[in-house]
């Protein structure tokens, strides 16, 4: 299947099937914005979870790196999406996080400058910005990816403030917070989900690069002596949990960022990096960063906003000798009561994006093959093959006609799985081809069938998704059948 083919077919079945939609599609659509349908929001939600359930609820770790402690804490929390401006300033985003853009005069486009060989000509689309006969393009401009918005009622300058464009600031500001009110002890991480904003210039690439997204942050504290041993532990770690929940390790990678690409603030950084649709063989589109920060967030946000100078963090100053954005002046150092010893802990990143990776798992799972249906005839299918504790709907219920007790007993067994908290569907229109054939392509990985053999010895027929076959199971182990089976 063609690369573009491809793609194309996956968006269209995120809207056909009530994954994702364009957001205000009715006015003609809002570009970089985008909305969870019925299907969508409970496969996003999984996602969430299942990130959730690794960093923080059944987080249980005894494999740390040598010399390090055998277990760490995980904690969660939720900051503001507004922030007091001063944040952004001291952690940089206000002087550096900016894209450099183009303007064509001609036809009023705007482009990522590093976007622009990848483009279409609004004029001539088959033509990269530039090389139609009437392109006019501007020189390359920084453009600050922050949004700006206004507190109050006044509207003054004094009153600006930004949308945050990533949550883990929101974890730095309340480090001494976290500390006195808990009893982590370092090392020990803390965990975020939540939306983000970024102006980008040019969204594009479905839900991959948008300008409102949600982000699934951890910030690990540790010692500095074992910082870099805990970096390589994270990478690892994250690596391995998107081939637990079913990214196969031929079309993900682990790419170690060059010397220099690193952000001002990174001592190391790896992206892991997937094979999405939309790019060319053999190219491979970010999914997640892990960094090692060093101690370059906490001090900052005590002292003011570093700088590299000679190779050192140091505080950056105005022409009047003093902090050109000062920090809180806060302590945010950590005292080790047994080891008597104070120190700015180093920060180890995990930041993936709930909606790359959400979009990563939906490629990877779609599949076109060829079935027989009941009549033994081969059928093209279009099969999600998502991972069970990711799938929007974990099993869907039949009964194999609309009489003889079969849909009072298929409404019972529906009854048990939402009793159970185990996502669910009923459906009895249509032949039972045909709906194995609707399950299959919204990857829900359980069928089970009410037949006439069920009134017989109260068993039921359940299939499994990806290997099609059917076994018979009793109707009173259904449900921990299925639980079992879910991964």
């Amino acid at each position: 299947m063609a690369v573009e083919n491809r793609m194309d077919k996956i968006v269209a079945l995120a809207k056909r099937r009530g994954f994702i939609f364009q957001s205000s599609e009715i006015y003609g659509g809002q570009n970089g914005f985008w909305d969870y349908g019925p299907l969508g929001v409970e496969l996003k939600r999984n996602v969430r979870q299942a990130w959730w359930s690794d960093m923080i609820t059944e987080h249980d770790e005894i494999s740390t790196p040598p010399g390090a402690p055998t277990s760490f804490d995980m904690v969660g929390v939720e900051t503001s999406i507004i922030m007091h401006p001063q944040v952004w300033k001291v952690s940089g985003h206000y002087d550096l996080f900016c894209d450099m853009m183009v303007d064509c005069r001609e036809c009023k486009a705007r482009f990522r400058q590093d976007h622009v060989p990848t483009s279409q000509c609004p004029l001539k689309p088959s033509k990269a910005p530039g090389e139609h006969d009437k392109c006019q393009l501007t020189a390359p401009r920084e453009f600050n990816l922050m949004f700006k918005t206004t507190l109050g009622a006044l509207g003054t300058e004094e009153d600006a403030a930004f949308l945050r464009p990533e949550t883990a600031q929101g974890m730095f500001v309340n480090f001494k917070n976290i500390c006195d009110s808990s009893r982590v002890k370092i090392p020990f991480g803390v965990a975020q989900i939540g939306k983000s904003f970024r102006n980008e210039i040019t969204p594009r690439n479905f839900t991959f690069r948008s300008r409102e997204f949600e982000q699934m942050e951890m910030e690990f504290f540790c010692h500095p002596s074992q910082s870099l041993a805990w970096y390589q532990y994270w990478r690892d770690r994250r690596y391995n949990w998107y081939i637990t929940h079913g990214i196969s390790k031929s079309n993900l990678i682990l790419r170690e960022h060059a010397k220099e690409e690193l952000a001002h603030y990174s001592v190391g950084t790896a992206d892991l990096e997937y094979a999405f649709p939309f790019l060319e063989a053999g190219s491979y589109g970010e999914l997640e960063g892990v960094a090692h920060r060093g101690d370059f967030d906490l001090r900052s946000h005590s002292e003011g906003k570093l700088c590299k100078k000679d190779g050192e963090l140091v505080v950056e100053l105005g022409a009047d000798g003093k902090p050109r954005h000062p920090g809180s002046g806060k302590d945010l150092s950590y005292f080790d009561d047994q080891a008597r010893e104070r120190y700015v802990p180093h920060v180890i990143e995990p930041a993936a994006g709930c909606d790359r990776a959400t979009l990563a798992f939906l490629c990877e799972a779609y599949h076109e093959d060829q079935q027989p249906d009941e009549k033994g005839v081969m059928q093209e299918r279009l099969v999600l093959k998502l991972h069970p504790r990711l799938a929007p709907i974990k099993v869907a219920v039949f009964p194999l006609i609309k009489k003889d007790g079969m849909p009072e007993k298929a409404a019972e067994i529906y009854r048990a799985f939402k009793r159970a908290g185990i996502a669910v569907q009923y459906d009895q229109q249509a032949a039972i081809g045909r709906r194995y054939r609707r399950m299959d392509e919204i990857g829900t990985p359980f069928c089970v069938t009410v037949d006439s053999e069920t009134a017989v010895s109260d068993t039921v027929t359940i299939r499994d998704r990806d290997t099609l076959e059917q076994i018979r199971v009793p109707v009173k182990e259904i449900v921990d059948h299925v639980r079992g089976r879910m991964g």
